[in-house]
């Protein structure tokens, strides 16, 4: 049964998941501790991936951990009525999950210590990958098609709102020396050189052997199969798992594969036209050159307008 959508502040959640109240309550009264770290994405951005490299790093590359702690147990979502119990409960220190956007975060965050880690991928694809799993997980509500709901993703008309006021907002922390982002697209390219720079925002060091423990352990494969991490425990009535399932291809580029070239025209319009203010480039936007191992390549200011996604 899908679930009836309300909106806060301008931004749409599900009930009874989430109520204004909740919401309110973690943005004004939720006290952020100075050593809590914060696994922090829009959805499908590689939430999970993030998490369980986190959760690795922890404990020194030993699964031990993820193989036997549901990951919502490791790291309860702030926002959600059962998540914000357990976070409450949560002996310091706390990792903890949040797709909220910033302006919707707790504003206790501002006297604190804490870690943000901030992970954002082509939103081609996070459209794509998006667009499958509202399908599954039945908090959403099922798109009537892909071309709707590239309408809806674009114009920011579903949960947790709009992709582009998401990362603009989050990216405004960029340069605060407790605040690190990342991209999909970079922990793909270089995963081991992503975990030591992960290792190294929290002040933790690893040798290469845990590093590499690391990655192997938080890859596609490990993590597909290990039922502590695939969501295959998650209760049927919040996830369909006869239509599907959490992890699905865990690659990059795969909206080529859906968007039709009409389709991919509307969405670099739109693109172009609410990212050009924000003066940096990601790496789906640059169109020549060897694949990136770190986003710091392709970070160069560019004029307005000049931002693109036509060669993707």
């Amino acid at each position: 049964m899908e679930r009836e959508y309300f909106t806060h502040k301008g931004v749409l959640f599900s009930s009874p998941d989430y109520s204004p109240e909740e919401l309110s309550y973690v943005e004004n009264e939720f006290q952020v501790r100075d050593d809590d770290v914060f696994n922090v994405t829009y959805p499908k951005s590689g939430t999970n991936w993030m998490l369980e490299i986190l959760s690795l790093i922890r404990c020194d590359g030993d699964p031990g951990w993820v193989r036997s702690v549901l990951s919502w147990d490791r790291a309860p979502w702030v926002e959600h009525y059962l998540g914000l119990e357990a976070a409450l409960k949560y002996p310091s220190p706390r990792l903890l999950c949040s797709h909220l956007p910033v302006q919707l975060f707790p504003k206790s965050l501002k006297c604190s210590k804490a870690k943000i880690i901030y992970t954002l991928r082509c939103p081609k694809d996070v459209l794509v990958s998006l667009y499958h799993f509202s399908k599954v997980l039945r908090i959403f509500k099922t798109p009537e098609s892909l071309d709707s709901f590239l309408e809806d993703f674009l114009s920011g008309n579903i949960v947790y709102g709009s992709w582009f006021d998401h990362v603009t907002g989050w990216l405004g922390l960029k340069g605060s020396k407790n605040f690190f982002s990342i991209t999909y697209e970079e922990l793909q390219q270089d995963p081991q050189g992503s975990v030591r720079r992960i290792c190294h925002f929290l002040g933790k060091e690893l040798s290469e052997e845990q590093v590499a423990s690391v990655v192997e352990n938080a890859s596609f494969q490990s993590m597909k199969v290990n039922k502590m991490s695939n969501y295959s425990q998650m209760s049927d009535q919040l996830l369909d798992h006869q239509q599907g399932a959490l992890l699905r291809k865990g690659i990059c580029g795969d909206w080529r594969n859906h968007l039709s070239e009409g389709q991919s025209r509307r969405f670099n319009a739109i693109y172009q036209e609410r990212m050009q203010g924000l003066s940096m480039t990601f790496p789906w936007d640059c169109p020549t050159g060897p694949p990136m191992s770190s986003w710091a390549h392709c970070t160069q200011k560019m004029p307005p307008g000049a931002m693109s996604l036509e060669h993707l």
